[in-house]
């Protein structure tokens, strides 16, 4: 069978309903994350103003640790749960369903606890390893708690993704986890509190927050009447899929997440906690251009292991591909702003004293918008079963970018390991991309799409040249920036057919404009 029988088969409409109810519902996460982002980047701009660099660079550090050790919590399960809890539930096989829920949770919660006892149990060896700098040990020390919690946050992620539960995701994730951070450091300046004071509170409010997800997702259950469908003695623990997965899971969660990761350890090693405040400031903003991609996520690869286990590979690629232009669309006003002209934007957040960290924010958010442009390789490879492929050039990727830091960063500072992380996550996307060509019926590139990206590689080049031939204050900035992200979606609103995703636009007076 072509694409041609393929794309007019039965299955076609469900397929193309599929997709749109993906866009649809990663749109509505994607509005929950923006607002969530909003609430969290006040947080961070309060904290910076506020605390000293060599105390936010402590906490920078802690947290980083943090975020790298829960990797190890979750080994990827929140991944497997995504892309077999659904399948599981189209297929009545409740047995298997709860048995992977168990499995995962059984799992996190051994290897949070054992992380939390090894770290708190040998500071000496974490100083010899890691910083010699007392108050960043004396910060981690607290902030560890954080492991087994978030990585339990994480597996209710795929939960409910799982279910298409976004309106609880939207609650939890995005409205009141970020809220209760705000109120901690809120009090933090209200009290005229120190570092360790923030520590603590992280850690109250990322449990209070994990604590109302699990009751909401008994909800979830009950509403879904699977309780009924518990029963102890017919659970099956589906070991053999789940370890074959989550081994190259976490390998390309290493290579994706932990690459800047690794970069603040060497920061913290090679140089001083000032070198990591630069990069650990602009980092969360170079991110911004990951988090249309990140939204998207927790739908596809539950949409995408539908459209496999249904033997419909033209629609996967379809999936694969337009969303990948909507990503880069949605995407192109955060880059605009944090490549183009990172300059005014980290002067005007953090002040003059963070002016070095611009090229930085520019290096590492280009590095992130070229893996959003790419779109879902690593979790089309994973769900297409290439995982050895994934694993091998995971592993390749975290040793280039340790090997490109440590030959940047003692000459660069903080702008070599931008490079390093930057290069290392652009070069793994590529051979990502070639594993797509070798191993799967998609196709390399959609040249349907080809002048969605044309259009957006000379606007980004344009604005840069603005920037660094004539500085522009932040008030020009932004408005320049908005302008030429309309002339993106402009160009890009044949191909993406905005009011087919969402027929409500219709009646907007303006619809015209959007067709």
């Amino acid at each position: 069978m072509d694409c041609q029988d393929e794309v007019s088969s039965p299955q076609s409409p469900r397929a193309e309903d599929l997709t749109q109810t993906q866009i649809r519902g990663s749109s509505l996460l994607l509005g929950g994350r923006l607002l969530s982002l909003g609430i969290n980047f006040c947080g961070q701009v309060l904290m910076v103003r506020y605390l000293s660099v060599a105390h936010y660079g402590a906490l920078a550090y802690g947290l980083s640790v943090v975020a790298f050790l829960q990797l190890f919590a979750t080994l990827g399960l929140q991944e497997a749960i995504s892309r077999y809890v659904p399948v599981y539930y189209e297929k009545g096989e409740y047995d298997k369903l709860f048995g992977t829920i168990l499995f995962a949770a059984g799992v996190i919660f051994g290897t949070g606890i054992l992380v939390v006892a090894t770290v708190v149990g040998a500071p000496g060896f974490l100083a010899h390893l890691m910083t010699h700098e007392r108050l960043a040990l004396r910060l981690l020390s607290i902030l560890i708690f954080l492991v087994p919690v978030e990585a339990a946050d994480a597996m209710l992620d795929g939960l409910f993704a799982s279910f298409a539960s976004t309106r609880s995701i939207f609650f939890r994730k995005y409205l009141l986890g970020p809220g209760l951070k705000l109120g901690v450091v809120v009090l933090l300046i209200w009290r005229n509190a120190t570092v360790v004071f923030l520590a603590y509170g992280y850690v109250a409010a990322s449990i209070s927050g994990v604590l109302m997800y699990s009751w909401m997702y008994l909800l979830l259950l009950k509403d879904q009447q699977l309780l009924g469908h518990i029963k102890p003695r017919s659970i099956k623990i589906p070991t053999r899929e789940i370890l074959s997965f989550i081994v190259p899971g976490l390998s390309s969660i290493l290579a994706t997440v932990a690459i800047s990761t690794i970069s603040i350890f060497l920061l913290g090693s090679l140089r001083t906690m000032s070198d990591v405040a630069y990069f650990r400031a602009v980092l969360p903003l170079a991110q911004l251009n990951s988090v249309v991609m990140a939204s998207f996520t927790l739908l596809y690869t539950p949409s995408a292991a539908r459209l496999l286990a249904s033997a419909n590979h033209s629609a996967v690629s379809q999936l694969y591909w337009r969303t990948a232009a909507w990503m880069s669309v949605l995407s192109f006003p955060i880059f605009a702003m944090t490549f183009s002209l990172a300059q005014p934007l980290t002067v005007f957040l953090y002040g003059a004293r963070y002016e070095h960290a611009a090229p930085i924010l520019a290096v590492l958010s280009f590095g992130s918008y070229f893996n959003v442009a790419l779109g879902f390789n690593v979790q089309t490879l994973k769900v297409i079963d290439s995982l050895h492929y994934v694993t091998a050039m995971s592993v390749v990727c975290v040793l280039l970018n340790v090997v490109l830091n440590l030959a940047l960063i003692p000459r660069f500072g903080a702008v070599g390991a931008a490079i390093g992380t930057a290069g290392s996550l652009i070069i793994y996307n590529l051979l990502m991309q070639m594993g797509l060509l070798s191993a799967s019926n998609l196709k390399g590139f959609e040249r349907n799409y080809l002048s969605i990206y044309v259009t957006i590689a000379l606007s980004a080049a344009g604005l840069f040249s603005l920037q660094f031939f004539r500085f522009v204050s932040i008030y020009v900035a932004l408005p320049t920036a908005g302008c030429v992200s309309l002339f993106v979606f402009a160009s890009a609103k044949k191909k993406l057919k905005p009011t087919e995703v969402f027929p409500e636009l219709l009646s907007l007076p303006f619809a015209r404009l959007l067709t």
